[in-house]
């Protein structure tokens, strides 16, 4: 998927039907991380680990996902773009098998880096199609797709909760969760575009740096994936131990920001269409540092629940604007959304520890106040992400009208 690629000829339903197709493979990717997070518990207990040695494991899928997401445009390249994602998701699926299945710790934590690895390249394949059918459409999708991820992990979290409450072993939930999406996965992989580099294309290196265009879009990224994190994990124990709240209100604030961030990303195509992206993350920027500034000076538990509320939705459409715009920002899109992706990833995988280690050494409420400073960065940053918005896409694609790859437009 470079420059280079096979230009392929698809007609209007077809583009539609793999429209359909990618955002069916974003809902079975969320699945399975929502099917996992709800059996953490069990697989602690089962493995025999204590609090901390089970933080420690779960730091291995983000370097799993890290180190492997640049294999994904190697993957794409060697064996096209709809089979190297049929692999590379069915791998993802039946990886959450793994983990249930650990006696201890070692094998807890090597479960877990393969389980993070092959959720990296699928996630790097999967968003790169993505940007493809979005350029083809010459219409903003990521925000939707991204949206319906987290449809998917909601929807994996409830099955998680129904199995956890009825008490059902994680080995078999697991089992036949992997089952069940391995094969909604591979149905809905058979409809996606099927993009092939050309015989005489140089393959993209096994590992590498991220190219300069993805590490400056992802500091962006960074920026929204730290505040995103930080708020999913830390908004409760702030309500409570900030602002003295109850259990359950303290609860509810963390739901108010994950309800805010998925009605942004489904709203999210329509406002980046109608304002485009940069306008659109500015924006945002600007409702995320007022939430932010909310949450430390707030005077009551529901000032700072609506301050959380405002960051889910200034944050919300940045990271699917920020594979577009990697998507369409150099010869190699998989290179450049796996850039991305591993910068992000990185960011969500210290901004929990982050926040805790500053909160220890000062206060929660000066933790959130470099959060409100992050979130200022996306208001200063929004022009990087200038390339997601659409230049050209084969403007409205017809019925047998030929149409170029996304990096090629």
């Amino acid at each position: 998927m470079t420059n280079d690629s096979t230009v392929t000829v698809y007609g209007t339903e077809q583009v539609k039907r793999a429209r359909i197709a990618v955002a069916a493979v974003f809902t079975v990717h969320g699945a399975v991380t929502g099917s996992f997070a709800t059996r953490v518990p069990w697989i602690q207990d089962h493995a025999g680990v204590s609090a901390g040695q089970l933080g420690l494991a779960l730091a291995f899928p983000a370097i799993g996902a890290s180190i492997a997401m640049p294999l994904a445009g190697r993957i794409s390249h060697r064996f096209g773009a709809r089979t190297a994602l049929r692999g590379l998701l069915t791998l993802w699926t039946l990886a959450l098998i793994l983990p249930a299945l650990a006696p201890n710790l070692v094998t807890l934590c090597a479960a877990l880096f393969v389980y993070g690895a092959t959720a990296g390249m699928s996630d790097v394949a999967m968003n790169a199609l993505g940007v493809e059918v979005e350029n083809r459409l010459d219409k903003s999708i990521m925000s939707g797709l991204h949206g319906m991820w987290s449809v998917g992990a909601l929807i994996g979290s409830a099955a998680g909760t129904v199995a956890a409450h009825t008490a059902t072993d994680a080995r078999t939930h697991h089992l036949v969760a992997a089952l069940v999406l391995t094969a909604l996965g591979l149905i809905a992989c058979r409809d996606v575009l099927d993009i092939q580099s050309s015989p005489d294309e140089e393959p993209p290196p096994r590992f590498t740096l991220p190219p300069k265009s993805a590490l400056v879009i992802g500091a962006v990224g960074f920026c929204a994936v730290f505040a995103e994190g930080a708020s999913l994990d830390w908004s409760a124990v702030y309500l409570r131990d900030v602002l003295d709240s109850s259990d359950g209100l303290a609860a509810a604030s963390t739901t108010a920001f994950a309800l805010m961030m998925a009605v942004a990303r489904i709203a999210g195509d329509r406002i980046v269409d109608r304002f485009g992206a940069v306008r659109t993350v500015r924006t945002g920027g600007v409702m995320a540092t007022a939430g932010g500034l909310l949450v430390v000076f707030s005077p009551s538990p529901a000032a700072a629940m609506c301050g959380f509320g405002l960051l889910g939705l200034g944050v919300a459409v940045v990271v699917p604007l920020a594979f577009a715009a990697a998507g369409r920002s150099g010869p190699n899109p998989s290179q450049a959304i796996a850039g991305v992706a591993t910068i992000t990833y990185t960011s969500g995988l210290i901004a929990p520890s982050a926040i805790g280690s500053l909160a220890e050494a000062t206060s929660l409420v000066v933790s959130f106040g470099v959060v409100t400073v992050l979130a200022f960065g996306l208001v200063l940053g929004a022009g990087v992400l200038r390339s997601a918005d659409r230049k050209v896409a084969g403007s409205a694609v017809g019925e047998g009208t030929a149409t170029k790859s996304a990096a090629g437009s």
